[in-house]
This record gives structure tokens, C-alpha cells and sequence, in this order.
């Protein structure tokens, strides 16, 4: 770590880090110097990025972040926090806390929240063998032939590993989809004890997801009972799996109805498919306005809507915007399964982001997968799930850049409706301090996460990326994230 003792003018003892400097662009003198030499002289120390109240000195807070960033674009604010939650934003703050921590203009977002992501399977990635194909059906057999050696313990061991490797990335929220077509309900019994667990350090959402179909296996609507009496938290289905579009068509209105019937939201796999014909997210639309369940319902993939014709988009989104639709892509994963009976033109897979948000609707990104049959990499990194839909939606323009930010912040928090999330006065205090000057840089970099922290205590600490160089005439030490554009 880059320690450096430094006494103020009150007298507050401040540990300060050399990459929590102002953010300044290109610097190769001082500061590269400061962060050369202290980087030899306490590499290893403990992070302690903080400054504490002598005791003659008032306590009012327990935490002041100094000196951010804000997603919104101000600058040189000060966010004061104490029970957890976030009590006062504006510049200057004159209060004293327990801790502070000066980010040197650094962006402090809210956390990164995954709303679709199947944490039973993660990192069961060759159990029992490896997907050769790279299809979704694949995918599919591979998890049907390791259910039956699943243990609730090692679903549970996995999942644990993922919301470690989450943690450090600053992802705090995930929903997960728990397939209910094990009548054993093993992975179930295991992300509801995780979900107990890992409460003070992440939300954990549980969607009851029927992976072989509502109608197509056999007990899937007893499991569904079974796993909504054990505290499941959404209803969730997969209507292009069933046996015929019809039946598809009947899952989506069955799985609704039971929803309402239970006060439930619901988040449907739907249309993951190149077929253009796949149309269940009409179904969906049309039921969730029947049933008055506007604003609480989730299509996630769509991937069918990609190759549908242009005229019939045109009424398909409109019906979407009535109900209120929340929709969520999975960048990395739709251009990786979908396509596959392409040769060439090949299709990418993803919906229409850019047109779904454009009619209002609010559109979020997931992850889905990390290390199992369906996909081979990942490692719980939102920025990289954002940085994959930025290219894959051609949406490089400014503000398209900041809307992915915010599909994987802001629009993600909505989609699962969370609560006390945000960076105004009275929300949780939950923050991620990236090592970049503001959301369109944090993508590009896919920046560090220097502090990630809940309820106003710091529980992961990342040091900055700092490469020593040995170029003649060149810095002795860099870091990328001080190297982008100086647009003012």
C-alpha cells in the first residue's frame, strides 16, 4: 500500500495515499515522484486512507467521503454519513467524523448491482464437462446431468466464493435465479442460507426460475409452492423452453397469475432466442397490465428481439412501455450463445437497448453467468458487463456512455427494486470509490475499486494499478487511470 503521514492545520492526524491525490491527467513530475518514493519506502502497510478525530475534537459522523465525484457530474462534494445511512451532501462539509477519507476527486458511485444472474451455477465451470457447442441448449444438458450430483454444500461453498469475488468488486446487490426443476430444492435451501448470511455485506434476491420448463417439467409447479413457502423472492419462468409457442404463451399467464395472487414480482427469462418469432414478451406485456402488475415486471434476455422485423418492434415496445416493463441484457452472454446457427452475416445477439431506452422504459445489464456450462470467464465485474454492452449497442455516444453506467448502478437498482439505494440524503450508506474521474472513464478503464462500503464501514480496499516502468526519459511509475482525455 502508498502510505504517507501528513498533520493538518487542526491537528487531525491524516494518513493520506499518494493515488488519492487530486486527479490531475498526465502528471510525470511530483507526483510521479511522490508516488515512486513512497511506494519503496511502505509497499505492505496497511491501507488506512482515513483521518481520525483527536478526542478533543467534536465526533458528529461516523464516516465523510471528501472531495468526490459525483455519476451526476459534481465535483468537490463531501458526503457525510452515521447509522448507516447517508445524512448530508454538498461541498465543504464542516463537521468532523469518526473517519474520513479524502478521494481526491475520484468518482464515489452508489454499488454495482447484477439483476439476472444464476448464482447455483457459478463457477462450476468442465463439472461435469465443458460446453464444446457454446450453445444455450448445451448449457442446458450440461446443468441437467450435474443436478443430480449437486450437494446443498457445494452449491453453497460456490456461491460463497462468487459474493467474496463480488464484494471486492463493489457489486453489493445480485438477483439470482434458483433453479426449481431439482425437486430436491437443494440450491434453494442453499442461497436462502447464503442470503441470511451475506445480508450485512450484500442483498441477495431469490427468483424461483423453472430452468426445464413451467409446463414442460413434470413437478415444477409443486417445486414452484414448495420454494415460495421457503421465502423466495420473485417468480420466474422460461416460456421459449416450453414444449410449443402455446404453451409458452401459458406459462408466461399462469406464472403471472400466481405472482399476483402472492404479491410477487416477476422476472421472466423470455425470449432467448434467434427465432424472430419468439414472441413471449408480448404475452408478458399484455398479462402484466391485465393483472395490474405495472412496474413489476422484469423481461430479461429478449434476445429474439434482435432479429425480429422492424415493423412489428414498432408495436411490440409501445405495449412494453404500457406496462411498464423493466427490461435487463446480459451483453457478455447474448453475444456469446446467440448466433450460433449463424455463418455469416452473424447476428450479436443483444436486444434493443438503445430503442427500449429511448421509449423510456428502464433497461439495466447482467452479468447471467460466470465460470459455468454457459459461459467460461467472468469475475463478477459489472464495469466489464457495461463495457461489453457499450460495444455490443454501438452506444459510444456521451450520454449513451453514461446510461451504461447507469444500467449496471441506478437502472439495475430499479429493476429489482431496491431500496435505500442512491447518494442522497436518507439512502443507505453504500458507496464504491473507482479510481477514475467519472463514469465513461471508469468504463473504458474498468477501473479499480479503491473502497467499497456498506452501511458507512469500509469492507474491501484495492490498491491503485501502479506500474513501474523502465523507459529512458519516461516516468519511473505510472498509473493508466491518471492517462485519460482532459475534456475540461
Amino acid at each position: 500500500m502508498l502510505d504517507q503521514w501528513v498533520t493538518d492545520d487542526n491537528d487531525i492526524t491524516e494518513i493520506r495515499h499518494a493515488h488519492l491525490l487530486p486527479f490531475r491527467k498526465n502528471r510525470r513530475n511530483a507526483d510521479t515522484k511522490l508516488v515512486t518514493d513512497t511506494w519503496h519506502a511502505t509497499c505492505g502497510k496497511t491501507n488506512r486512507n482515513i483521518r481520525r478525530s483527536n478526542k478533543e475534537h467534536a465526533v458528529t459522523l461516523d464516516l465523510i467521503l471528501r472531495n468526490a465525484t459525483l455519476p451526476d457530474g459534481r465535483r468537490g462534494v463531501d458526503i457525510g454519513c452515521a447509522d448507516g445511512l447517508i445524512k448530508t451532501v454538498g461541498p465543504a462539509l464542516d463537521a468532523s467524523a469518526t473517519q474520513e477519507i479524502d478521494v481526491g476527486e475520484r468518482l464515489v458511485s452508489s454499488p454495482f448491482i447484477d439483476p439476472h444472474f444464476h448464482l447455483d451455477s457459478a463457477l462450476s465451470l468442465g463439472m461435469p464437462r465443458f460446453n464444446q457447442s457454446g450453445t444455450l441448449l448445451e448449457g442446458i444438458a450440461i446443468w441437467s446431468d450435474l443436478k443430480p450430483q449437486l450437494t446443498q454444500d457445494a452449491i453453497l461453498t460456490r456461491a460463497q466464493r462468487y459474493c467474496d469475488m463480488a464484494i471486492a468488486q463493489g457489486l453489493l446487490a445480485i438477483r439470482t435465479h434458483v433453479d426449481i426443476c431439482d425437486d430436491r430444492l437443494l440450491a434453494v435451501e442453499a442461497l436462502a442460507e447464503l442470503r441470511q448470511r451475506i445480508k450485512p455485506y450484500l442483498d441477495l434476491q431469490l427468483v424461483a426460475f423453472p430452468q426445464n420448463g413451467f409446463l414442460r417439467y413434470p413437478r415444477a409447479a409443486e417445486n414452484l409452492t414448495r420454494a415460495i413457502r421457503r421465502g423466495i423472492d420473485v417468480i420466474g419462468g422460461i416460456p421459449h423452453f416450453e414444449r410449443t409457442m402455446a404453451d409458452g404463451a401459458a406459462s408466461v399467464r399462469a406464472l403471472c397469475e400466481i405472482a399476483a395472487d402472492n404479491g410477487m414480482p416477476v422476472d421472466m427469462h423470455c425470449d432467448e432466442s434467434d427465432d424472430p418469432l419468439s414472441r413471449h414478451v408480448e404475452t408478458l406485456a399484455a398479462e402484466t397490465v391485465r393483472l395490474g402488475l405495472e412496474g413489476r415486471v422484469t423481461g430479461s434476455h429478449l434476445t429474439s428481439m434482435h432479429s425480429m422485423d422492424n415493423y412489428y418492434v414498432s408495436k411490440l415496445i409501445p405495449l412494453m412501455a404500457e406496462a411498464d416493463l423493466r427490461v435487463i441484457a446480459n451483453p457478455n452472454i447474448n453475444i456469446t450463445l446467440q448466433g450460433r446457427q449463424d455463418t455469416y452475416p452473424k447476428r450479436r445477439g443483444m436486444t434493443r437497448v438503445a430503442e427500449l431506452h429511448a421509449a423510456g422504459l428502464t433497461v439495466a445489464f447482467g452479468q447471467d453467468c460466470v465460470m459455468d456450462p454457459w459461459y467460461p470467464l467472468g469475475s463478477a465485474d459489472m464495469l466489464d458487463v457495461a463495457h461489453m454492452g457499450l460495444h455490443v449497442g454501438q452506444l459510444t455516444g456521451r450520454d449513451a456512455m453514461k446510461f451504461c453506467f447507469d444500467a449496471v448502478t441506478s437502472n439495475a437498482a430499479r429493476v429489482i427494486g431496491l431500496e435505500g439505494y442512491g447518494l442522497a440524503v436518507g439512502c443507505n450508506a453504500d458507496f464504491v470509490v473507482l479510481d477514475a474521474p467519472d463514469p465513461i472513464e471508469a468504463l473504458r478503464l474498468r477501473a479499480t475499486r479503491l473502497y467499497v462500503i456498506r452501511r458507512g464501514k469500509v469492507i474491501a480496499r484495492t490498491a491503485p494499478r501502479v506500474t513501474e516502468l523502465a523507459v529512458e526519459g519516461g516516468p519511473a511509475v505510472i498509473n493508466i487511470a491518471t492517462y485519460g482525455p482532459n475534456l475540461g
